[in-house]
């Protein structure tokens, strides 16, 4: 075999040959790389999600400090369904500027501490 039969190395028909357009599009480039798509939400829908829960927690409370007080009449009722209804509207608020997490950390501490104040406190 002389070297006129062999293909130089920058035309098409060549195996290996790695600096061919067709190559060059294949592998994309650094900062042009499209991302690659991740599983969790955007920060943004995390703050819509948590505002929608703290909403729907907020509107739950109300409906049952109603009941509650309809049942009995009492001042300890009022006082752990209105601390618990004052710190959803203060995670709304801490969702609404960013502060998702520890929103997050709020509400399930304050409803759990709600709904033990409510077991060994009301009668």
């Amino acid at each position: 075999m002389t070297t006129a039969d062999q293909d130089p190395p920058g035309t098409p028909d060549a195996p290996d040959a790695p600096d061919t357009p067709e190559a060059a599009e294949t592998e994309p480039a650094g900062d042009d790389a499209p991302e690659q798509p991740h599983d969790g939400l955007t920060p943004r829908q995390a703050r819509r999600l948590r505002v929608v829960v703290a909403t729907v927690v907020l509107v739950t409370l109300a409906v049952v400090l109603a009941l509650r007080l309809a049942s009995r009449t009492s001042v300890l009722v009022v006082g752990v369904y209105g601390l618990a209804m004052i710190l959803c509207g203060v995670v709304i608020e801490l969702s609404r500027h960013g502060r998702t997490r520890l929103g997050t950390w709020l509400l399930g501490t304050g409803l759990l501490a709600a709904l033990a104040a409510d077991w060994l406190l009301l009668p």
